[in-house]
């Protein structure tokens, strides 16, 4: 029996940036995972696991309108024996998955972002 192999190997390597770029393509003007699948010639599963693996490695949010905006306080604000009394310094955030946040406002950011991102994953 004699097996030929025509054309070129079909197994690409894809970088984690154009993988992301692929997936955030699904649901722009109105594309479908099929769509861009049969655009990027891959399969719909490739789409699926590689948004799972993205959102593992915190390079893509659960929510395709998720912003980090940073924020910050003058120092000025709080010179005033009143307002540190009034000031609670904690913070509430509603995320878009329905749950809410509540956390200190000194709270480490790289520790928020981690935080953030597997609630709205889970």
């Amino acid at each position: 029996m004699r097996i030929e192999i025509l054309g070129q190997e079909r197994r690409r390597r894809w970088r984690d940036n154009e993988k992301r770029a692929i997936v955030m393509s699904v649901g722009d003007a109105g594309a479908t995972i099929t769509g861009v699948a049969h655009r990027h010639d891959i399969t719909r599963q490739e789409i699926c696991a590689w948004r799972g693996e993205l959102k593992k490695k915190g390079l893509l949010s659960a929510s395709r309108n998720a912003l980090f905006i940073p924020v910050g306080m003058k120092a000025g604000q709080m010179d005033a024996a009143g307002d540190r009394e009034r000031c609670s310094g904690m913070v509430e955030l509603r995320l878009s998955c329905g749950r809410t946040l509540r956390f200190s406002s000194a709270v480490d950011t790289a520790a928020l972002t981690q935080l953030i991102r597997v609630v709205e994953a889970a």
